[in-house]
C-alpha cells in the first residue's frame, strides 16, 4: 500500500466531511419516521449507502487508498473487540435458551418480584449490575434475554422492556468507578474519581429516581402474570454465574465464556444433547451476522469522517465563540456529544475531546470535577440514544427488534440528559460551579 495512506487526518474538514452521518440519519431515521415503519429501511443498507458515499467524497486519495482508509476504521481494535463480544454473546444467549436457563430465570424473577414492581425491579437490577461491573454492554448482554422472556410471559411490549434494561445499563456506565468513561474523564481532567462521582451522583440520581417513579406508577396497571411453572433451580445457575462473575469485575469475554461452558455442562446434565449445545451456539453466532456487518460498516464510515477532518472541524466550530462559565460548560457538553455521534464510542469521544475540555476549563476557571462529570454524562447520553451504538445494536440483536423501537421507549438517558443540561443552566451543584 502506498506510503501516503495514513490514519491521520490530512484534509481540512468542513460540513461536507460530516455529511456521511447526515446521509445515514436521513436514510435510516428520517425515512423510517416518514413511512412510519422502522423495518422499511434495513440499517445495513443505510450504512452501506452512507459508507459508499463517505468513500466517494474522500479527497486526495485513489479509490484503492480510500477503501483502505475505510478498512482501517472497520479493523480498529475496539471494533474487533466488540465483534468478539457479539460472537460470544450470541453463543451464550442461544445456548442458554436451548437448555432452559432463560425460562428458569424468568420464572424465578416472576416468582420473586410482585407484578406491580416488575418494571421497577428490572430497572433497579440493570442499574445495580452496571454500577457493579462498570459496563453497559455487559449489563445488556446479561439482562436482555431475561427481559425478552419476561415480555413474552407477561405480554409487556418487547421494545419497552428492552429499553428498561438499556436505560438502566447507562446508570452504572456513567457512575461506576471501574467504567472506562469514568477513568477516561477523570484522567483527562486530572481529578480524583471519588470527587467526580460526588458531582455526577448529584446530577444523575434525581433522573434515576424520576424514572424509577415512572416505572413504579406504570407497573401498577400490570395485570397478574400467568401461572408459572415450577422453577428448575439448576438451570438458573448459568445466569447466577454470569451475574456473579460480572459483578466481581471479571472481563466480559471471560464472563461469557464461563456462561457458555456452564450452559453446556448443566444442559447436558439435564438432558440436552452434546450436539444440540453445539448447534445452539452455532445458531447464536450466525444470528449476530447482521450486527457484525453493521459494526464493521459503522467503524469504517466513522473513521472516514475522522480522516476527512470532520471531528477536528466540529471541535473548532464549537469552541470558537465560547464566553462565560455557562457557555464553556455547554460547549464541552456539545463537543463530547458531537464526537460521540461521529465515533459511536463514548470512551473514545471523551479521550478525543478531553484535552480540549481541560483547556476550556483552565481558560474559564471551571471546576474539573464538574467538567469530568459533563464529559461522562453527555457521552453516555448520546451513546444511549444513537441507533448505531454498540449497546443499542446488541440489545436489538438479542431481542430481534429494531434499534429505533428501543429508542422510542427510552426514559433514563433522556431524563439524565435533561438533568445534566439543567445542572449547567442553573449552575448546579453550586459548590462545583
Amino acid at each position: 500500500m502506498s506510503a501516503d495512506t495514513t490514519t491521520s487526518p490530512k484534509q481540512k474538514g468542513g460540513w461536507w466531511s460530516l455529511s456521511p452521518l447526515a446521509v445515514f440519519l436521513c436514510l435510516y431515521l428520517i425515512t423510517s419516521l416518514l413511512v412510519n415503519d422502522f423495518y422499511k429501511v434495513p440499517i445495513t443498507v443505510a450504512f452501506l449507502l452512507s459508507s459508499c458515499y463517505a468513500i466517494a467524497i474522500t479527497r486526495g486519495l485513489k479509490l484503492e487508498q480510500r477503501v483502505y482508509q475505510f478498512s482501517v476504521g472497520a479493523g480498529n481494535k475496539n471494533i474487533l473487540l466488540m465483534i468478539w463480544i457479539f460472537v460470544l454473546a450470541g453463543a451464550f444467549a442461544q445456548s442458554a435458551k436451548q437448555m432452559g436457563a432463560i425460562d428458569a430465570t424468568v420464572n424465578l424473577t416472576l416468582h420473586i418480584l410482585p407484578d406491580n414492581l416488575l418494571l421497577a425491579g428490572i430497572f433497579i437490577a440493570a442499574c445495580f449490575i452496571s454500577l457493579s461491573i462498570g459496563t453497559s454492554v455487559g449489563t445488556i448482554v446479561a439482562l436482555t434475554p431475561v427481559a425478552v422472556g419476561l415480555a413474552e410471559k407477561t405480554g409487556i411490549d418487547l421494545p419497552y422492556m428492552v429499553a428498561i434494561v438499556v436505560g438502566g445499563s447507562f446508570f452504572g456506565d456513567n457512575l461506576s468507578f471501574i467504567s472506562d468513561t469514568t477513568i477516561a474523564s477523570t484522567k483527562t481532567q486530572d481529578c480524583v474519581m471519588r470527587d467526580k462521582f460526588k458531582v455526577n451522583f448529584m446530577i444523575v440520581v434525581p433522573a434515576a429516581l424520576i424514572v424509577l417513579g415512572i416505572y413504579i406508577f406504570q407497573g401498577l396497571s400490570l395485570s397478574a402474570a400467568p401461572q408459572i411453572q415450577e422453577i428448575e433451580w439448576i438451570k438458573v445457575i448459568p445466569y447466577l454465574i454470569v451475574l456473579g462473575t460480572a459483578i466481581a469485575g471479571m472481563n466480559v469475554m471471560s464472563v461469557l465464556l464461563l456462561g457458555i461452558f456452564s450452559t453446556g455442562i448443566i444442559g447436558i446434565f439435564t438432558g440436552m444433547g452434546f450436539f444440540d449445545w453445539f448447534g445452539a451456539m452455532g445458531t447464536g453466532i450466525t444470528g449476530m451476522g447482521e450486527l457484525i456487518i453493521i459494526t464493521l460498516l459503522a467503524g469504517g464510515m466513522l473513521e472516514t469522517i475522522r480522516y476527512n477532518g470532520g471531528i477536528d472541524f466540529i471541535i473548532a466550530r464549537l469552541t470558537r465563540h465560547v464566553t462565560g462559565k455557562r457557555g464553556a460548560e455547554l460547549s464541552i457538553a456539545a463537543l463530547v456529544s458531537v464526537a460521540n455521534l461521529c465515533t459511536a464510542n463514548n470512551t473514545i469521544a471523551i479521550i478525543t475531546t478531553g484535552p480540549i475540555a481541560k483547556d476550556i476549563a483552565k481558560r474559564f476557571h471551571l471546576d474539573r470535577r464538574k467538567t469530568a462529570s459533563i464529559l461522562d454524562t453527555f457521552s453516555c447520553l448520546i451513546q444511549g440514544i444513537i441507533p448505531y451504538g454498540a449497546q443499542m445494536l446488541i440489545a436489538a440483536g438479542l431481542a430481534g427488534i429494531s434499534p429505533l423501537g428501543i429508542i422510542g421507549n427510552l426514559y433514563y438517558p433522556f431524563c439524565m440528559g435533561a438533568c445534566a443540561i439543567l445542572a449547567i443552566l442553573i449552575r448546579y451543584p453550586r459548590r462545583y460551579s
